[in-house]
């Protein structure tokens, strides 16, 4: 009994063997390999500049340098800038090397590549140098060079808004309305009121002349023509004198008046007052001096070698001492035709407007004509866009973006900022006007390089 079981066990161990061998049996695990190590080459700065290190290392800011492994994707390359011709000083003196140096400051010289020639007469400045230079362009127009005359000039009044009252008939004054020097008026303002006694006969003779004249409205026609001529002529008489104020209250019926007032002419400033109550005064006395203010006149003294410039029509600012942070701006309406002996000039005639009141008769203060230093239009640009050697003046035209002709012109005056071209440019052509010197100095580094390239 004890041999069977043995015998059974291992019968069952085969069969169970022999069937599992026919099915899928498990497989063991595999065996996890170590993955091989990857080879340093060095280590690079975190940035991406080319700054190596053999070594681990930190940056500047304590950043870790980065490892680059050997079987890491190789970095495109950069774009080649070009073969490099010479080395220029980067103060932009001209000042070029064909080896790498320094200046006498310790900066290095900057590389020009090949690609920035020059293509026949246009030179060729790529596009970040534009924007790192600054390079700024402007058209050139027709405009009228405008150049100041600048002089000294005093406030008048207004020769034609000045006004007097003067009674074109006797009598005494019996109260003053307005009794200052200063005293600003209205039109119509009652300035004082007189007896006259020629007055006071006129309006009792056209009184009794229009009572006569309602009194023969049945006569005959000669009568009532006789009457009506008569009260007309005592009309006429007072109208002569300017009272016509009372001729309106006599037609409507009034009786005469003992007193009469004088209105004022106009709104103004009384410049001078002679009127004084209870006096006497006689036909064409004046009695008060009135000036509207509204509108002054500069008048200004003008050196005789600038008449020429100034005509009527021109702009005119005007500043005073008095009246700091105004400018009061005009228009020249008169150039007297005499010239000062003693000073070698003549008077020019500025009309200014004065709402609020802020010029005063006597005022002194600085003077600007802006006189044009030629007749019309002419072509001009910035006086920045051209460049002076002394026997030569030229500026630089663009030609598209990065390209740059240098082109001779003719000049002409100078005004306001601006340069009149007589010739060798166009209007609507562009010139630069901002960092043009760079350029050109440029220019003149690039045509010393042949003596390097051509010993």
């Amino acid at each position: 009994m004890r041999r069977v079981v043995p015998v059974i066990l291992a019968a069952a161990v085969a069969a169970g063997a022999f069937w599992l061998g026919r099915g899928t049996a498990p497989q063991p695990p595999p065996v996890a390999q170590a993955a091989p190590e990857r080879q340093i080459l060095y280590y690079q700065n975190p940035d991406g500049s080319a700054d190596f290190a053999p070594t681990p290392k930190k940056d500047a800011q304590g950043r870790d340098y980065l490892p680059v492994y050997a079987d890491a994707e190789p970095a495109p390359a950069p774009k080649p800038a070009g073969k490099i011709l010479y080395y220029r000083n980067p103060m932009g003196l001209p000042d070029v090397s064909p080896v790498p140096k320094k200046d006498g400051m310790g900066m290095d010289y900057v590389p020009v590549y090949e690609g920035d020639e020059d293509a026949g007469n246009t030179l060729r400045v790529s596009l970040d140098k534009v924007q790192k230079l600054g390079v700024r362009t402007e058209a050139a127009e027709r405009r009228t060079l405008v150049q100041p005359i600048r002089s000294v000039g005093t406030v008048q009044v207004d020769e034609r808004r000045l006004h007097i009252v003067a009674p074109r008939f006797e009598g005494y004054i019996e109260r003053l309305a307005v009794d200052q020097t200063g005293q600003k008026v209205t039109r119509g303002q009652t300035l004082m009121e007189v007896y006259s006694p020629d007055l006071v006969l006129a309006q009792q003779e056209y009184v009794a002349a229009a009572q006569g004249a309602r009194a023969l409205e049945n006569a005959a026609p000669e009568a009532r023509a006789s009457a009506q001529a008569l009260a007309e002529g005592a009309l006429s008489r007072l109208r002569n004198w300017d009272v016509g104020g009372q001729v309106e209250r006599l037609r409507k019926g009034g009786a005469p008046a003992r007193t009469v007032a004088l209105p004022s002419p106009v709104t103004g400033i009384v410049l001078e007052k002679r009127a004084v109550q209870g006096m006497r005064f006689m036909p064409g006395e004046t009695l008060y001096q009135i000036a509207d203010l509204s509108t002054v006149w500069v008048v200004a003294e003008v050196f005789e070698q600038d008449l020429a410039r100034v005509d009527a029509g021109q702009a005119a600012t005007v500043t005073f001492s008095a009246l700091p942070g105004m400018r009061f701006t005009g228009t020249v309406t008169f150039v007297y035709p005499t010239v000062t002996a003693e000073t070698r000039t003549a008077r020019v005639r500025i009309e200014l407007p004065n709402h609020e009141g802020h010029l005063r008769p006597a005022l002194f203060g600085t003077v600007e004509i802006a006189a044009p230093v030629a007749a019309g239009t002419v072509i001009s640009v910035p006086d920045s866009a051209v460049l002076d050697t002394g026997d030569r003046q030229a500026v630089l035209v663009e030609r598209g973006e990065g390209l740059y002709e240098p082109r001779t012109v003719k000049t002409g005056m100078r005004a306001g900022g601006f340069i009149e071209v007589k010739e060798g440019l166009a209007a609507g052509e562009k010139v630069v006007v901002s960092a043009n010197f760079l350029i050109d100095a440029e220019s003149n580094l690039r045509a010393a390089l042949k003596s390097f390239r051509n010993p």
